[in-house]
């Protein structure tokens, strides 16, 4: 059930096995109370199943023998809280750098526009390939997530640079407010309890991403080889409506993201699954910038 697409794989815990671990909490001993009967918890390798998941792996602290009290677990060399910060601030970090550099670097003025959207559109391809490239991978790549960064950000830092200096000036510190905001409400709305992620959630988003995305690549081709603004989808009122909703999926992938990190954490996840982690989040907070600008741009035409 697991997307392979890397704007809807949200790259979670549970290996070729959709997403796994929705309400369930790691029980030493048996399954998660819930899961009996869940083709998610099912193939689960977070999950703890009966006896130890980790009988095999030199970090299980158990001894199983003649029924033995299970001795304190040690978090080496699995994921934490702390690894996933770590390494979504040296993703975003290099992001924001090159995204800095092609601003300065590359520009947009009549003369050199042309070639500056040129490089710009050149480096979104790329950052493209290596992202399905990392979401085929079954290990994470931080050499590939950290290179995607870098050629995502070249991208954002033209096409930042186009709309804050024609159409509309603070448009770039606008959309990365208005990310931020998402961001800090969004976790703290999950932390309080107020967003439950369960299947049912994970099924409508996923289904609510593909509609918007199929609805925009119509849109493209009509803009394409029709002219004008396509269907318009990305103009006038429907603009504004399409980019709330664009808006809201990327809050609701946050959501989605934030489970991924927290059953990762509980199920003892390996300390590399930090840098998918860091991937998704990425992800996310591009595409909520995205369109965040693209929103900020349509409403200041229409003024």
């Amino acid at each position: 059930m697991r997307s392979r697409n890397p704007v809807f794989s949200r790259r979670g815990f549970s290996r070729d096995n959709g997403y796994a671990g929705f309400n369930a909490a790691p029980q030493a001993g048996g399954p998660a109370v819930g899961t009996q009967g869940n083709p998610y918890a099912q193939g689960n390798p977070y999950a703890q199943p009966a006896g130890n998941p980790y009988a095999q792996n030199p970090y299980a602290q158990q001894d199983l023998q003649y029924g033995a009290p299970q001795a304190p677990v040690t978090t080496a060399g699995r994921m934490t809280i702390d690894d996933v910060v770590l390494r979504t601030a040296s993703t975003l970090g290099v992001l924001i750098l090159t995204a800095a550099l092609s601003w300065a670097l590359l520009p947009v003025d009549e003369a050199n526009i042309g070639r500056s959207y040129g490089i710009a559109i050149g480096a979104a391809l790329i950052g493209m390939v290596l992202a399905f490239v990392q979401s085929f991978k079954r290990k994470a790549s931080p050499a590939l997530i950290l290179t995607y960064a870098a050629f995502e950000g070249v991208f954002l830092g033209v096409v930042s640079n186009v709309v804050d200096t024609h159409i509309a000036n603070g448009a770039a510190m606008q959309a990365v407010i208005g990310t931020m905001a998402v961001f800090a409400g969004v976790l703290v709305a999950y932390k309080a309890g107020w967003i439950r992620v369960n299947r049912r959630f994970y099924g409508f988003v996923m289904a609510a991403a593909l509609g918007f995305v199929l609805l925009m690549v119509v849109n493209m081709l009509f803009a394409v080889f029709g002219g004008g603004d396509g269907l318009g989808f990305r103009s006038g009122a429907l603009g504004v409506f399409f980019g709330v909703v664009g808006i809201i999926l990327g809050a609701c992938f946050l959501a989605l993201d934030f489970k991924q990190v927290e059953d990762g954490i509980a199920y003892g996840a390996p300390r590399d699954e930090a840098w998918l982690a860091a991937f998704g989040l990425t992800l996310t907070l591009v595409w909520i910038y995205m369109e965040f600008l693209r929103l900020i741009a349509i409403l200041n035409q229409n003024d």
